[in-house]
């Protein structure tokens, strides 16, 4: 095996350590994220946030992973872009990070009492994660692995062209619906929005799945050694 088809298994891999990581998370913050008042009162299990702290800190590093392994080859023909590409997922990867950090203050809330404005504290850190959710995944997202990712596949042809217009598509989608849903100050998980990530997320499994068995196309010009 080649070692630009070593780095398309990596790749597949990676997308899909990013599904096996951010949907469980996802789930275990939900109940603090749904009543934090009465979480940090007790009612909930915080090691759920731990875990689910932990799961996302594996998702940074998948995230980043995707972009840092096929940079190699993507820099062949678009230096700029593999670099914007990179850029983008450190980016959304930071957005998620203040999310673990909100997640995790309000486990803290849960030992150690807040006062007064316990209450006050819990429902901001909640809104942060939220807003953290919104302008990472549900906004940044739409540019690096939608419109960016999506280019430079389309144009390499590293996998089948029809499947590319999913992340083209769903680009647009993801941070059109994440902008309509900043100004009316909407829920992240709302219908529009989950409505949106549809085909955005269809072509990043497409891009798990079909990358770890097949790896890329081997007669991609970009892997010829001419490319190179």
């Amino acid at each position: 095996m080649s070692l630009d088809q070593k780095r398309a298994r990596w790749f597949g891999v990676l997308y899909l350590l990013t599904f096996i990581t951010s949907i469980p998370a996802l789930l275990l913050y939900e109940p603090a994220l749904r009543h934090p008042v009465g979480f940090v009162a007790g009612a909930g299990n915080v090691n759920k946030i731990y875990l689910g702290a932990l799961l996302e800190l594996l998702l940074i590093i998948a995230n980043i992973g995707t972009a840092v392994v096929i940079v190699p080859i993507m820099r062949r023909r678009f230096e700029d872009l593999s670099i914007g590409y990179v850029t983008a997922r450190i980016v959304e990867s930071t957005f998620i990070l203040v999310g673990i950090l909100a997640m995790l203050g309000i486990a803290t809330l849960q030992q150690q009492s807040a006062g007064a404005s316990e209450a006050t504290v819990a429902y901001t850190l909640a809104a942060i994660k939220d807003w953290t959710f919104i302008l990472g995944p549900g906004w940044v997202v739409g540019w690096g692995n939608g419109l960016i990712l999506g280019y430079m596949m389309y144009r390499t042809r590293l996998v089948p062209r029809a499947w590319t217009w999913l992340g083209l598509i769903g680009g647009p989608l993801i941070f059109l619906s994440g902008t309509i849903v900043m100004f009316r100050g909407g829920h992240p998980s709302g219908g529009l929005q989950g409505l949106c990530t549809i085909p955005e997320a269809a072509w990043e499994l497409f891009l798990g799945i079909y990358c770890t068995i097949w790896g890329f196309r081997s007669d991609a010009p970009i892997l010829s050694e001419s490319a190179r």
